[in-house]
């Protein structure tokens, strides 16, 4: 006999904000055109929709638990970096324009401070309640 699991699982992805209250993903959203913002959605929701099962050429691993969202908008290469926590959410950090073969090392370790801040903010039970921020 065999048998089928379903993979329907709910993420939930949620922008970085730092202490001071700005939010990177938020700036960046905002400066694109209407168009280039439909398209930076679609990818977000692509990624909401896949989790962790999203991979190249869309999103890749990079290190130490710090994924890519791998877009590109106008011509120019554009990342969103993440990182997953509590089972269910994908936190957005950053982005950046990729001009090189690598990632920068210093836009994963601004990835990782992202992370730290945000794991001392929330816990899973205070990550909970934002849920109605939810993209």
């Amino acid at each position: 006999m065999m048998y089928t699991i379903a993979m329907n699982r709910q993420w939930k992805v949620h922008f970085y904000k730092s202490s001071d209250g700005f939010c990177p993903i938020r700036a960046f959203l905002d400066s694109l055109s209407v168009r280039e913002r439909a398209k930076a959605a679609s990818w977000i929701n692509m990624l909401n929709e896949h989790g962790i099962n999203l991979h190249r050429p869309f999103a890749d691993l990079l290190e130490d638990g710090i994924h890519e969202l791998r877009m590109k908008l106008s011509g120019d290469q554009i990342r969103v970096l993440y990182f997953f926590c509590y089972r269910d959410y994908i936190i957005l950090t950053h982005d950046f324009v990729k001009t090189s073969d690598k990632v920068p090392k210093k836009e994963i370790i601004r990835a990782k401070e992202s992370r730290t801040d945000f794991l001392k903010m929330y816990n899973e039970t205070t990550i909970r309640r934002l849920d109605h921020d939810i993209l």
